[in-house]
């Protein structure tokens, strides 16, 4: 520890400096430089004060100038761009609205003929149906007549046969028909 007092003891010695040398070393802080650097001092600054004014400000403006050049012509560029962009949406939906219609228009086109299609074809089917119907009438208007004329012969032959077979004797021809035609009215 002793060691250590000795170090410290060393450390905090003061250095004299004579007043003659006070500032002498620092030359901004020399009183007798003073009239040389303020005159310094203004040429400097006018010396950057003209190189600011005449070189470095006019080329930032132009700088600013033709930023604000190309953000204009870019944003130009962006309206008309915007414009043809509306312009074709415009001319797609009216042509959309045009195939719609067209589409539209077709179907209920198609829609129509296939109905007058069907209803010919229903027409003509319900005519040839008709014409069957006719034929069939006429031909069962036939059967009957002809069945009719039969009934008569058939149900004399079987009343003879009949009362042949209850009497023992089969009846005239003469009561078999006043029979025949008394049970048919």
């Amino acid at each position: 520890m002793a060691g250590d007092a000795h170090t410290n003891a060393e450390h905090n010695t003061e250095v004299h400096i004579p007043e003659s040398e006070h500032g002498a070393g620092f030359p901004p802080f020399d009183a007798t430089t003073y009239a040389s650097q303020i005159l310094w001092l203004a040429i400097t600054f006018g010396f950057f004060y003209w190189i600011m004014k005449n070189v470095a400000v006019p080329r930032i403006a132009g700088i600013l100038e033709d930023r604000e050049d190309r953000i204009a012509g870019d944003l130009s560029e962006a309206n008309r761009l915007k414009e043809e962009t509306d312009a074709a949406i415009a001319a797609y939906e009216q042509a959309l609205a045009e195939a719609r219609n067209k589409a539209h228009g077709i179907a209920q086109d198609t829609r129509a003929k296939l109905k007058t299609d069907q209803d010919a074809r229903r027409e003509k089917a319900e005519a040839d149906l008709s014409e069957k119907l006719k034929e069939a009438e006429a031909h069962i208007a036939g059967l009957k007549t002809e069945a009719l004329s039969q009934i008569g012969e058939i149900a004399g032959e079987t009343t003879s046969a009949l009362v042949e077979q209850l009497i023992g004797k089969a009846p005239t021809k003469t009561d078999l028909t006043k029979a025949l035609k008394s049970a048919m009215n």
